[in-house]
């Protein structure tokens, strides 16, 4: 497998969101306890893997109907939106301690990594 291969592939990235993003989540709720740690850090995982997914998807699905200029902007925006009121409502749902500080880092990383790679998708 050739490196550009294993850069565009959507299991590896699915896998990173979620390893990167729960870790994350177990790190923002340290101080609710081992089970508010856990929770937060296999939802905040799970989450993470099907946005990353869902995200590529949506961004792939919208790029060729757009044209370039709104093409650049509006997918990731309408994902990432999409992206918030997922992370805010089940994290919501499932007791999360620290919502905003376990929401930060993932919707920080998600909106400069699908930008990133919608616009580096625009340009092949």
């Amino acid at each position: 497998m050739n490196i550009q291969r294993l850069i565009s592939s959507t299991p590896l990235h699915v896998a990173v969101g979620f390893l990167a993003m729960g870790g994350w989540a177990v790190f923002a709720n340290a101080e609710h306890g081992t089970r508010a740690m856990l929770v937060a850090g296999l939802v905040q995982g799970l989450i993470s893997a099907a946005l990353t997914f869902g995200l590529k998807y949506c961004v792939d699905w919208m790029r060729p109907r757009l044209s370039r200029g709104i093409g650049y902007w509006v997918p990731p925006l309408v994902a990432v939106c999409g992206s918030v009121l997922l992370l805010v409502v089940t994290h919501w749902l499932s007791g999360t301690p620290e919502i905003a500080m376990t929401i930060a880092v993932p919707l920080g990383v998600s909106l400069s990594y699908i930008f990133t790679y919608n616009i580096l998708r625009q340009h092949r």
